[in-house]
């Protein structure tokens, strides 16, 4: 769940980091009363969930009344990126010294968190690692150690902060780490994390991502769902209890377990397709499940070939292939299904499809997942 700038804010203060003080607008009036209650100069910006705001005109600076009604009266309703707005932030300008860049995330790969710090904030951290690798610091951290104030300083000075903001930099960091594990963050950055000329170190801006699977820890979530932003492929699936996240290419991903549909988006990748969606059906590949899932891909109309991934452990084949069968009687499809079927019972599943009597363009199945990936962006590419 992706949160906007200005919860990011609220969260990130629960934990002691220092944030610009300020409140949401949802009208003009609104801004301009938050504007005179934290004091001029403030900055008036746009809460979309979307890079690119200043470009698009969606952060002003005001210093007047008059100044945020003319801000907020652009703002509010603005287009960026297809993201409409519905609320501002308003909040107490900063003086700059200097911008720098953090965040912590997983690294899934080293099993290990991965925090990335950078001299160089302000702008993407992409385009810093695309221009300059050296300028950020990398740094895994064991779960089990956590992160001390006497790593997150020298990790400071590994990325050439300057020395007047180690202190408050690797302070930062440690509570932004405990902002990371104890909320339950896969995302937590501050881009930028900026140096006043005061000397205090401040994050001026806020990026979280809160792990959906730790929701039942945490019951003050329920007022982020409120706000959540879903298309409407994932308000379906949401309505139907199913983890599914919207792409925009044209093969459709069904998969069991989050490990095999991101190596699934993967495979479809590499062989030269692009994936319309991530879906994690779990454990439960039962007919209603399964026809939960059709339903919920077909409704894409990018999607042009829909391919099933399924690796049975305590999940069996011959049920997997059960549902895709009463399912395929209960969804009418638009695109053709590539299946690949492995595991426990794999063979009896494989038979079941094979007996099933459904069209031989609309069904097929492959042995591996490479060859299901072949043949799933084969078709998308309208070249089988």
């Amino acid at each position: 769940m992706d949160l906007f700038e200005y919860q990011g804010k609220q969260y990130f203060a629960r934990f002691g980091i220092p944030v610009s003080p300020g409140d949401v607008a949802l009208t003009v009036d609104d801004a301009v009363e938050v504007a005179e209650r934290v004091g001029y100069p403030v900055v008036v910006k746009a809460q979309v969930q979307v890079g690119g705001r200043g470009k698009a005109g969606g952060i002003k600076l005001a210093d007047s009344t008059d100044e945020v009604r003319t801000h907020a009266g652009n703002i509010l309703g603005m287009d960026i990126k297809g993201h409409v707005v519905e609320r501002l932030w308003v909040e107490k300008a900063s003086d700059i010294d200097e911008e720098y860049y953090a965040s912590f995330t997983l690294d899934r790969a080293a099993k290990k968190h991965l925090l990335m710090l950078s001299a160089q904030g302000g702008v993407e951290i992409e385009a810093v690692a695309e221009a300059d690798p050296d300028a950020i610091v990398k740094l895994h951290i064991d779960p089990v150690d956590g992160l001390s104030t006497d790593a997150a300083h020298q990790a400071a000075v590994d990325a050439r902060i300057p020395e007047r903001a180690l202190d408050g930099t690797a302070d930062i960091l440690v509570k932004l780490y405990r902002c990371f594990t104890e909320g339950d963050c896969d995302l937590a950055e501050i881009n930028p994390l900026i140096l006043k000329p005061t000397g205090e170190v401040h994050a001026l801006d806020a990026k979280v991502t809160l792990d959906s699977n730790a929701a039942f820890r945490h019951p003050e979530w329920e007022e982020y769902s409120a706000t959540e932003v879903l298309d409407e492929r994932e308000q379906l699936a949401k309505s139907k209890g199913l983890q599914y996240i919207g792409l925009e290419g044209s093969v459709g991903i069904i998969a069991n377990g989050a490990g095999l549909a991101m190596s699934t988006l993967d495979v479809v990748n590499q062989v030269g397709g692009s994936a319309a969606n991530f879906l994690d059906i779990g454990g439960g590949a039962n007919a209603d499940v399964m026809a939960s899932a059709l339903e919920v891909i077909n409704s894409d109309e990018s999607v042009q070939a829909i391919f099933i991934n399924i690796f049975g452990g305590i999940t069996r084949g011959e049920e997997v292939a059960k549902g895709v069968v009463e399912a395929m009687g209960r969804v009418e499809l638009r695109a053709p299904i590539v299946i690949r079927l492995d595991g426990t019972n794999a063979e009896e599943g494989r038979k079941i499809l094979a007996d099933a009597g459904l069209p031989a363009d609309k069904l097929i199945s492959k042995p591996t997942m490479l060859e299901a990936a072949n043949a799933a962006v084969a078709i998308a590419n309208g070249s089988e």
